[in-house]
């Protein structure tokens, strides 16, 4: 065998490797999953509620399933989820390299969901609440007309049932291909927390990885209390957006929640096993308060009505 038989037939293993290379779907199907320390094991994560043992590492869930952000969430991982509306697909008939309607067609068949927003309600620690957690799977969980019927559809569940709601943010902003629609639905989630607000519900945000865009700069942001998961990334424009801007180095951590929770813009920071006992203790507290209020409210009220009525 000779050198130019050798290259060629060194060639020819060199392409049959590139064919048998590891796919998205080995990955996704296979035993272990990357991490700080090299492969762990899938199994060990899931005992671990997707949480890297070794980093804490918090991977990215689902909002519904056996290992899901809503059974991790609720007592028992009972809960109900809520029908939301179904509003008509791709109104201006958006197309960039493929058509709008085909990737929500794509995303949909991915995830199993109409949209990327999923309305639930279940009790917490004994106390019922309005749930909302989002699918990064489905279009990076950006918001459009569909996301925000679901919104309002929680709201105004929780307002009729006298429940808190709770938001599991997460995604990249509106969706482009919604244009204004998309826009729309800042004001339209933002309108409708002020609702719950004022019928004295308590109305709480985890911040979960990644919120960032028109996410961060509507309903993510208006939290009476805001917690967020570790290390999760939660801003409105991108770090190297914000750097190229400003022609200056950004601190070590900019955008994170340990940076944010320093710097006074989120509340707490707390691992996923935790978040439900949490979520129980704030819940407890500010019903007690709202409750509180109301009282003193309703006997001002009266006698605010004697004094009139004794004059």
């Amino acid at each position: 065998m000779n050198w130019i038989t050798k290259f060629i037939e060194a060639g020819k293993n060199i392409k049959q490797n590139i064919r048998s290379r590891v796919t998205k779907e080995d990955i996704a199907t296979s035993d272990y999953v990357a991490c700080c320390k090299g492969p762990i094991e899938r199994k060990l994560l899931k005992e671990n509620q997707w949480v890297c043992p070794f980093c804490s590492k918090h991977y990215r869930i689902k909002p519904t399933g056996e290992e899901s952000r809503f059974k991790y969430t609720f007592d028992n991982g009972a809960y109900e989820i809520i029908d939301t509306p179904k509003p008509q697909d791709d109104i201006l008939g958006f197309h960039d390299t493929k058509p709008y309607k085909q990737r929500l067609k794509e995303a949909r068949k991915k995830t199993g969901l109409h949209c990327s927003m999923v309305v639930a309600t279940g009790n917490v620690k004994n106390i019922p609440i309005t749930a909302v957690a989002s699918d990064f799977d489905f279009l990076g969980a950006s918001i459009e007309a569909a996301e925000g019927e679901a919104f309002l559809a929680a709201a105004d569940h929780a307002i009729k049932n006298k429940q808190p709601l709770v938001i599991f943010s997460a995604g990249g902003g509106m969706r482009m291909q919604g244009g204004m629609i998309s826009l729309n639905q800042m004001p339209r989630t933002t309108l409708a927390v002020n609702e719950v607000k004022r019928n004295g519900l308590p109305y709480i945000v985890v911040l979960c990885d990644p919120t960032a865009g028109g996410i961060t700069a509507s309903y993510a942001m208006l939290g009476d209390i805001h917690i967020a998961e570790p290390n999760a990334t939660v801003a409105f424009a991108g770090a190297r957006v914000i750097q190229g801007t400003v022609k200056e180095s950004l601190p070590i951590g900019f955008q994170k929640s340990e940076y944010l929770v320093d710097k006074g813009q989120i509340d707490l920071v707390v691992q996923r096993k935790d978040i439900p006992e949490k979520l129980g203790t704030l819940l407890s507290i500010l019903l007690k308060k709202n409750s509180d209020i109301s009282s003193e409210q309703n006997e001002t009220a009266e006698l605010g009505v004697q004094t009139r009525e004794a004059s």
